[in-house]
């Protein structure tokens, strides 16, 4: 089972993978983009050396930038290794997914070869898993990505700084960062082909038609969609010209396509996107509209094409499918915040939402704070508001202060509204509604564990999950704790409602659960909590566990186990 730890790792390792992935886009030319792939390594992957090796027209491949150590890129910065030795690296050791790695007790035939390296020797490792100085790990970049393309250059890396091989999510981060490496490092060529396109026009104009031609071969055949809008007059923004690529994106013949503007295509949502883009020049990602009216995810760069004379002319517009590196971004994000096992929320996005609730002030049901009037010296009105010392406007839930309303037409409103637990000192229940938070504990599951497998307790842990998840609102949060432990956070409860749910979702854990052919039962104890503002997550979270364990030893351990 993963720790807790893992998914801060996982976000913070996704946050920096999808900045030095951004930064790969940024660089004006395919020299930067080279040196930001081999930075981004060192940066993004937790690698002390990287190098870009760039497949030459004759088929060798030249170290073209270096990251991580100065000394390394004297040694090697230029020297150019054979095809066939990189061919023989490419088919040897273990295959990492697209990655090729060499350990280095079979690495050393390869240290006469003509690669340039800069590996040096060491002692053996002492645990399976620890990175040796002579160990080799390659990454292919083949063209537009794509593993079956053609081979473009290799990515080499080395001294992870943990000093261990990589793990299923350092090896799947690397493949992904040298997907969009192979991509960037495309489009820097393509962008490079359009800019001396673009400046022969300016410059040649004895050679305008040949010009011309190589425009419209660098933009007909481009492997990522191409426009031309006007810019100005009573069309602007009109589409003029389309590539094959952008008409098959979208789905719409280039007929069509010249109706409309990307304004007309762009989703509500990034319509604003679109237009600071348009008027600024630059790069931004949005949404465009296909043909059967769902939407794709595209990186769109425009290029302001200017006449000397009439100032600017029309906008070039390079349009590049990011659907597939979306996808991958928001299941990170979703595994990073999710238990691998039941598909629930995990701890950390437990505390995150529980935190979401909170604020540093506890209110007072009945219309105060603790020591009388508004929080923090400020100004108490009617209606379920204050104003604060700040000048910042507050909502209170389930009270209000009362006294003549002062003048707050002003105040900004921070939409932040009170939460507030039920009174529990009194034996009646006045119906006041708060954020119940229920802590649940399996009764039983240890046995089923020893019995039967962890196989078993898996199966079981599952369908609790599914059964808790059925037997509360939408909108309510179930969540795994860990280990045999859920949570369940539910809004605008009483404290009879709580109670209630608390029985109905015992009763829906009791029953048996099929498992491998085999009936087996486990019970809940539920302890019931209340979070208020005032509080911390982790207090909230204690209380509700302190209250399930006086729960638990309310009752004989025979009436506790279900099976």
């Amino acid at each position: 089972m993963e720790t807790e730890s893992e998914p801060y790792i996982r976000l913070s390792t996704l946050r920096r993978l999808h900045q030095v992935v951004a930064d790969l886009n940024t660089a004006r030319s395919l020299a930067d983009t080279l040196q930001a792939v081999a930075d981004g390594v060192i940066s993004g992957l937790g690698f002390e050396l990287s190098a870009v090796n760039l497949v030459r027209p004759d088929g060798d491949l030249v170290v073209a930038a270096v990251g991580g150590s100065a000394g390394a890129e004297a040694l090697m910065a230029g020297r150019v290794g054979s095809r066939c030795s990189w061919e023989r690296r490419l088919s040897m050791g273990e295959r990492w997914g697209d990655l090729r790695f060499i350990p280095y007790s079979e690495g050393w035939v390869l240290d006469d070869d003509d690669v340039p390296q800069w590996h040096t020797t060491g002692p053996a490792p002492r645990f399976p898993d620890e990175w040796h100085p002579m160990d080799r790990l390659f990454a292919p970049l083949h063209a537009a990505g794509a593993s079956g393309g053609e081979l473009i250059g290799v990515l080499s890396v080395d001294k992870p700084r943990n000093g261990r091989h990589p793990g299923a999510w350092g090896r799947e981060a690397l493949q992904m960062y040298a997907f969009h490496a192979a991509v960037a490092i495309g489009n820097a060529r393509l962008r490079g082909n359009m800019q001396r396109a673009l400046l022969r026009l300016e410059r040649e104009q004895q050679a305008l038609r040949a010009s011309e031609e190589s425009f419209r071969q660098a933009f007909e055949y481009a492997p990522s969609g191409m426009a031309i809008a006007e810019m100005g007059g009573d069309q602007h923004g009109r589409l003029l010209r389309t590539n094959d690529a952008l008409c098959r994106l979208l789905g719409r013949p280039a007929s069509a396509m010249r109706r409309f503007s990307f304004s007309d295509l762009v989703h509500p949502e990034d319509i604003g996107t679109l237009l600071r883009t348009s008027a600024e020049g630059g790069r931004a990602e949005l949404r465009l509209a296909r043909r059967d009216g769902s939407y794709v995810w595209v990186s769109l760069r425009n290029s302001v094409v200017a006449d000397a004379a009439d100032g600017p002319r029309f906008l070039l517009t390079h349009v590049e499918d990011i659907e597939e590196r979306k996808r991958h971004e928001l299941q990170l994000a979703h595994r990073a915040s999710h238990d691998s096992l039941t598909g629930l929320p995990n701890s950390a996005e437990l505390r995150a939402r529980l935190a979401a609730r909170l604020c540093a002030t506890p209110p007072r049901p009945g219309g105060g704070y603790e020591g009388g009037g508004a929080p923090d010296g400020g100004v108490a009105g009617a209606g379920g508001v204050y104003v604060d010392a700040a000048g910042h406007l507050h909502g209170f839930d389930e009270f209000e202060f009362f006294g003549t309303p002062p003048p707050v037409e002003t105040a900004p409103f921070d939409g932040h509204v009170h939460t507030v637990p039920p009174n529990e000192d009194s034996d009646v229940d006045d119906g006041h509604k708060g954020l119940a938070v229920l802590f649940c504990d399996l009764d039983g599951f240890k046995s089923i564990n020893d019995r039967f497998g962890h196989h078993a307790g898996d199966a079981v842990l599952i369908e609790v999950a599914r059964r808790l998840t059925n037997g509360v609102r939408e909108g309510d949060t179930v969540a795994r704790l860990g280990g045999d432990e859920f949570v369940v956070l539910a809004d605008g409860l009483g404290r009879a409602d709580a109670a209630d749910l608390a029985v109905r979702l015992r009763n829906a854990i009791i029953p048996p659960i099929r498992v491998d052919g085999r009936a087996v039962r486990v019970g809940a104890s539920f302890g019931i909590g209340w979070a208020g503002c005032g509080m911390s997550a982790e207090e909230v979270l204690h209380s509700a566990d302190q209250r399930m364990y006086i729960e638990k030893r309310s009752r004989s351990k025979e009436r506790r186990r279900a099976g």
